[in-house]
């Protein structure tokens, strides 16, 4: 089972890395996305937008999912294991921090993208029922369609493995 925090405090993490991905943004802080959230008990959205030039409005509505922004920090380890959810772009990076993580995970493809190995990586992770993905104009009708409870964790690597091998082709084992 996924770690999530307290049900009364269900949070939503977004993450673009250090990409632009302005659509992604703007559809995760549409009212039909957040109207969805609102009704699967997500009562935060916190959004890392990167380089992008799109900046949501955070204006309180009454009833509505409280919305908060920023473009970078050092890191965003915090702010994955506070989420309940992490939608994120299909990098890498942030697909296996968020795993690594424990975190239910929606990996979001960026269809701008040209020789998009990332849908392989989303893919396959799903494949292996560790994550779901999604295009950016399915979002509100995945959130709505899939269940994160039944997610299986994603076991870490072990580099030192990896270091071992090296060490002993080089003769110094």
């Amino acid at each position: 089972m996924l770690r999530n925090r307290t049900t009364e405090d269900k949070s939503v993490f977004v993450t673009v890395g250090t990409t632009q991905f302005d659509d992604l943004i703007k559809t995760a802080t549409q009212i039909e996305t957040l109207e969805v959230l609102k009704k699967l008990g997500y009562t935060r959205i916190l959004l890392q937008t990167g380089c992008g030039s799109y900046r949501p409005d955070v204006t309180p509505a009454a009833g509505a999912v409280d919305v908060s922004y920023y473009d970078y920090k050092p890191s965003i380890k915090q702010d994955i294991e506070e989420a309940s959810l992490v939608i994120s772009h299909a990098g890498a990076g942030s697909v296996l921090e968020t795993l690594s993580a424990g975190k239910a995970l929606l990996v979001i493809i960026n269809e701008q993208l040209m020789g998009n190995h990332q849908v392989e990586l989303a893919h396959q992770l799903c494949a292996d029922g560790h994550l779901h993905y999604c295009t950016r104009s399915e979002l509100t009708e995945t959130l709505q369609r899939v269940s994160f409870s039944n997610l299986k964790p994603f076991a870490p690597g072990k580099p030192e493995l990896f270091s071992q091998f090296l060490d002993s082709v080089m003769g110094f084992s």
